[in-house]
Formats: structure tokens, sequence, C-alpha cells
């Protein structure tokens, strides 16, 4: 039986003319040379046989090392983004769930994580497109930088449907984060356990939230021009294709893949979205728990990258610089069972924390445990006793 893609298409939505469409492109190609030295994460999520929704990501950053800890936040605990532009405080919360996920640079910026009721959030790069709402002083107290996104979701919403609700009680304004010297180009996937999901980006100053998405996501350019872009590949699937008579000669695929001829293989988001997309949709049945985070774990393998150029413009802190190449994690969230599976650039075994069974109570404050542990071996001997 032939497996192809489930797409769903582009709905008209967000429709390019023939100028804007090359205008686009044009843009892309620049963003790629400028870019493709810092980030290139890629997002997937997969589904297992007893219903669960598996979310992971690589995170991509080859300017300077980000310092990854898995940090655990206890419901109620006190959170404020940060300084707006004016000198005023910015929006101050406090968490109405408890989280566990990775944040960055030694501070309380959240690249991802799941909360205790089963929501992802997922921060991405978006270089070159991102652009967000304009800083009104007079909304300072529901304003945020685009790096305290995903921990006020997290620590906020419940579902995909409430974030949808409460995207428009908050303002997204250009705070620059210091170790990069801009105020952070991202975009946001969020999902829940039911495997609701969307992709929120701010374009032009304004939200967008994309309610349809094909369960994947790269960086730049926007969520809508991928999906599109994705029509140019619905004649990709995991079966061979079959061999043809041309006069007389039997003309057989040379070798297991031909259903896969014309995917494209280099690092490019666009090129990375339609390969995760092809593998995701083409990956083997699992069950769910394990299972799911393990096949999840194998597709994301095919997106480690080397060691990526440094661009010094784009480390203006002049932090430590990477050691074993760009991809400096790959974390896996279980969002029916509440487990996180993560692996390190220098240490690429699997280690995993449980929420069901860690005591969020017993904390009073955030805890974060370090990602990477260059005390841990890098391999176990297992050579036999003579």
């Amino acid at each position: 039986m032939f497996y192809t893609f489930r797409l769903l298409f582009w709905d008209g939505q967000a429709k390019m003319n023939m100028s804007k469409m090359v205008s686009c492109l044009v843009a892309v190609a620049l963003v790629s040379l400028q870019v493709s030295s810092a980030s290139a994460c890629t997002f997937i999520t997969l589904t297992g046989a007893d219903g669960t929704v598996v979310a992971s990501r690589t995170m991509e950053w080859g300017a300077f090392d980000l310092s990854p800890e898995m940090t655990f936040v206890p419901s109620g605990t006190a959170f404020s983004a940060m300084t707006m532009p004016d000198g005023q405080d910015g929006a101050e919360w406090v968490a109405k769930y408890n989280i566990a996920g990775v944040t960055l640079l030694g501070q309380m910026l959240f690249g991802d994580g799941v909360n205790s009721e089963g929501l992802n959030v997922s921060l991405l790069y978006l270089p070159g497109f991102a652009e967000y709402q304009a800083y009104d002083p007079d909304k300072a107290s529901i304003s945020l930088a685009p790096v305290d996104v995903a921990g006020f979701l997290l620590s906020q919403h419940a579902t995909v449907a409430e974030v949808r609700n409460g995207l428009n009680n908050i303002r997204v304004v250009p705070i620059v984060t210091p170790e990069l010297g801009e105020a952070a180009p991202v975009h946001f996937s969020v999902t829940d356990k039911s495997g609701d999901q969307i992709v929120i980006e701010y374009l032009d100053g304004a939200l967008s939230v994309y309610d349809k998405t094909l369960g994947v996501m790269t960086n730049s350019p926007p969520y809508d021009w991928h999906i599109n872009n994705a029509r140019n590949y619905v004649n990709m699937r995991a079966d061979a294709w079959p061999s043809r008579d041309v006069n007389g000669i039997d003309i057989a695929p040379m070798g297991y893949g031909s259903g896969l001829i014309g995917l494209p293989g280099d690092f490019t988001p666009p090129s990375r979205f339609i390969r995760a997309l092809a593998w995701t949709q083409t990956a083997r049945p699992t069950e769910g728990g394990e299972d799911t985070v393990h096949e999840s774990i194998r597709i994301l393998s095919n997106f480690v990258l080397p060691m990526e150029a440094v661009d010094k413009k784009l480390n203006p802190a002049e932090l430590e610089v990477l050691k074993y190449g760009g991809t400096q994690y790959t974390v896996s969230y279980d969002l029916r069972n509440l487990k996180v599976y993560f692996q390190t650039s220098d240490n690429p075994s699997v280690r995993s924390v449980d929420m069901s069974t860690f005591d969020f109570d017993a904390l009073s404050g955030p805890i974060k445990l370090p990602m990477r542990n260059l005390a841990a071996p890098f391999s176990t001997d297992v050579t036999p006793a003579s």
C-alpha cells in the first residue's frame, strides 16, 4: 500500500503574488547566508498508538554555549519580564503550574519546556522576519520580551486553546537580549497532550497564529511559506517507486529509498522542514511512551549539525564557543506521562527526568540541573573480563 504525505495544504489565507514570492525567496537566501552559522533548530511531534503525544526539538546555536540547564519551577513562583525600553517594569506574574524545561544563559529564560498539565512550548529562531509589537509605555504591565514568552505561556496556561485565547492579553515588544545585542528574533510552537498545536509568530509588528500545522517547525521564513513549499514535495512516500518498462527494458529503482528521491539534503530551514515532514510522516508506528520518544530521537539524529562557522557579530558578549558541534542539545517531551528526555553535544547518552515522581511541593523556588556534565563518562567500558 502506498504511503503518501498527509498534508494540510496551504488554505489560501496567506497567498503570495509572484512579486512577493520572489522578494521572499531573495530574503530567505540573504538570511541563510547571514545566520546559517547561528541557529538551525528543528522541532517535530509524533503520536503513539496509546495517544501519547511527544514534542521534540534540537537546539542549534553555533555562536556560543547557551549553557542549557534542566530547570524545575514549582507553581507559586513569581516571574517578571525583562525591563522595558524606558526603564519601566514589564509584566509580572505567578506560575499556576509546575514546569520542567530547559533554561538558557544562566537565567530563567526557557528555550522549551512542559508544565504539569502537559503543555509544551518550544522557542525557535526566526531571523530576518520576526518583528514585534510596538512598545507602549501605558501597556508596560502586560508587555514581555520575546525571550520571556515561553516561560509565561508554560506558567499560565494548561491547553493550546487557553494559549490561543490569552495571546491578545499580552504584548511582545522588542526588548534587547544583551547576549545577542538585539531583540531575539523567534517564533513558538505550542502543543498540548491532546495533540492540539499552534505556531505563534510576530510579523510586521502584529501577532500571527497558525491553527493548521504540519507537526514540524524549523526557522525562517514564516510558517505559511513552509506549508506552501510542502506542495512541491507531495510525491514523497515511504515505499519505493515501481519499475517501468521502457522499450522492453526493465527500469527499476537502484535500491532502497526511491520514494524519497528529491528530498533536499542541505541544512537550510526550508530543506530541514521538508526532511522533518518526510521523516515524521513515514515514521514507524509506535506504541507510545518511551517507544515514541525513541522514534523521535532517532528522527532528530538526522538533524545534528557539525561545528558551525562562528560569527563574532552573533557573540557580542564573547561567551564560550562550543567544542562538539552546533547542536547543543536534543530534548523530547512526553506530554502524557510528563517525562523529559535529553542528550547534549558533549554526551549523546540519553538522560531523563520524571515530573510525575518529582516532589515540586518540596521546593521553595526553582532549581537547576546542568545538562552538560563533563565529569560523566563519554562511553561505557564493556570489555569482558579475561
